[in-house]
């Protein structure tokens, strides 16, 4: 081989390692003081970040210690980064009137980013079921591409009950479980928010996400009108006959008067009797206790005039 071609080889083996050792270094980890303006939440982040008990107590622990573990960023194509794990730290520094946070700046795909989020957010303590609906829906859909097969005799259904099985064990919960969380993400807000407050159940919930948007605004009204929520067995029921496509504000009035196992007996008065007393959409428990004080003020009136 002449010399002039195996110096050229070299010069082109010795360019092909340098392009890889540029690219190992940008994959390196970096830690760093970024300020917080430069940093945006992640798209669509499911997790909540309120300012409560919880949160004041790590804003003050920020303002005296600082921020003991390193919050996780990727840099932005255009500049600036996105918080992947920190979201409550960046929340408290805010708080604290920290300018900067402590960073590890990692560069990662969009589905390597997903995973990472949503599992370092799955080891709090508290996780309301809308944080889980919604994670576990982004953490399997990244599962799946990244999981995605050639063998064309895998179905789709096949590959999403593998990837549910996987987060699942993950997670601490069956493939079952996963699944009834992420369809709580077919469900209205207002409902969705019952969830949360633990005034609607995860089981009945999971049957309520099977009606339409319409029907469940029908069922909220209602839930408001008398007060309560529905069973698992009456919210069975109204699915059924949503299936059917008989289900309307009647039926599902009638269906959430049936009496349940061991409820109490409630005295129940028509909205509609009532409303003129009240501004639109003032909530039921307002109503309630505005009745009962006036009941109060005047039962005192009647004794004060049988004295």
């Amino acid at each position: 081989m002449a010399k002039d071609s195996v110096s050229s080889l070299l010069t082109s083996v010795d360019e092909l390692f340098t392009i890889q050792e540029e690219r190992d270094i940008a994959k390196r980890e970096t830690v760093m003081d970024i300020p917080l303006a430069e940093i945006s939440d992640f798209p669509n982040h499911p997790f909540k970040v309120t300012v409560d008990e919880k949160m004041l107590e790590m804003a003050d622990s920020v303002k005296r210690y600082g921020v003991l573990v390193p919050a996780i960023v990727r840099p932005k194509q255009n500049g600036g980064y996105e918080m992947i794990a920190g979201h409550r730290r960046k929340k408290a520094s805010e708080l604290a009137q920290r300018p900067t946070l402590n960073c590890i700046v990692r560069d990662l795909t969009d589905d390597e980013a997903i995973i990472i989020m949503v599992d370092s957010n799955l080891q709090r303590e508290v996780i309301l079921p809308s944080e889980k609906a919604y994670a576990y829906k982004m953490k399997l859909d990244a599962m799946k591409r990244q999981g995605q097969r050639t063998d064309l005799t895998l179905s789709p259904m096949a590959t999403k009950l593998d990837s549910a099985a996987e987060l699942g064990k993950q997670s601490g919960e069956s493939r079952d479980q996963v699944f009834r969380y992420m369809r709580l993400t077919n469900l209205i807000p207002e409902l969705l928010d019952m969830v949360d407050e633990n005034k609607i159940a995860l089981r009945p919930a999971v049957e309520l996400s099977y009606l339409a948007e319409k029907e469940q605004r029908l069922l909220y009204e209602e839930i408001g009108y008398s007060d309560c929520t529905p069973s698992h067995a009456q919210a069975i029921k109204m699915r059924k006959f949503a299936e059917q496509g008989q289900l309307n504000a009647e039926v599902i009035s009638s269906i959430m008067q049936e009496e349940k196992p061991n409820q109490k007996e409630q005295f129940r008065m028509p909205r509609e009797k009532i409303s003129k007393y009240f501004p639109a959409g003032t909530p039921a428990e307002k109503i309630e206790d505005t009745i009962i004080k006036a009941l109060e003020l005047y039962r005192r009136r009647q004794r004060d005039m049988e004295r």
